[in-house]
């Protein structure tokens, strides 16, 4: 994954995404590098338009993301209260209780 992340930050520098310039990202983390790893990303990165990839790519999980964390901090919204229920449905709840019981 960190290489994928290292193509992504020379993409966003706009830098080349070549495998001096990968391993260059990756070795900075302090991971080790496997240049065979290295040299699949970059060949199967030639022929792909990183920004377009980016544009294309599902936002509904960062979109979700949000809303989970309010959720989980206790700011979500607050649901509404049910509204007492108005007259006529209290009779006909209590005609359907009345034909239970005779």
């Amino acid at each position: 994954m960190e290489y994928v992340y290292a193509a992504l930050m020379l993409h966003k520098l706009e830098k080349e995404v070549n495998e001096a310039n990968v391993t260059s990202v990756v070795k900075a983390t302090g991971a080790e590098v496997n240049e065979a790893q290295v040299k699949a990303l970059v060949a199967s990165l030639a022929d792909v338009n990183i920004e377009d990839a980016i544009k294309a790519a599902p936002v509904a999980v960062a979109a979700a993301a949000p809303a989970a964390d309010a959720a989980a901090s206790g700011d979500a919204p607050k649901e509404k209260k049910a509204e007492p229920p108005s007259e006529k449905q209290e009779e006909a709840a209590m005609e359907g209780l009345s034909s239970l019981f005779g």
